[in-house]
């Protein structure tokens, strides 16, 4: 399960690649996008929370952390002018009004997954939970800031 998360948002971040300059590309959804990778942060985080709660080793976490932190520099991409709009969406306004903020949130993000993803290598338990409570974190500093409830 772990693998095949881990997988599923490699793909997402492979297609990911160059998402600025396909914004304008027929079919490409940035809305749909970015809601799709941030269920499999979401089911990754999930994840890695049950690992820490039942004491199971941390180590196969690694790639699914990298994975989130390299998802998490890619992320503000996403929100290209007049993505505001449209089917279902939580972003605030204040994503294109506040950019830089938004963008450091997401970098805070990245930096910290980019610590759990050591911290998983070193499998060292203790330290990872407290490293994902920090993820944690900066997910919830960028929410109440650039999402809708």
């Amino acid at each position: 399960m772990r693998r095949q998360t881990t997988i599923a948002l490699a793909l997402v971040l492979a297609g990911m690649a160059g998402a600025g300059a396909r914004a304008a590309a027929p079919g490409f959804d940035p809305i749909r996008t970015r809601q799709a990778g941030q269920d499999l942060v979401t089911g990754s985080f999930i994840g890695m929370r049950q690992a820490v709660i039942h004491r199971l080793p941390v180590k196969p976490y690694a790639g699914t952390a990298m994975a989130i932190a390299k998802w998490m520099q890619q992320f503000p991409t996403l929100f290209p002018a007049g993505s505001d709009r449209g089917d279902n969406t939580k972003a605030l306004p204040a994503i294109w009004k506040d950019r830089a903020g938004f963008e450091k949130d997401a970098a805070n993000a990245s930096a910290a997954a980019r610590k759990l993803a050591l911290l998983a290598r070193a499998d060292n338990g203790p330290a990872f939970a407290a490293q994902l409570k920090v993820l944690g974190g900066t997910c919830g500093t960028c929410h109440k800031q650039f999402r809708a409830r």
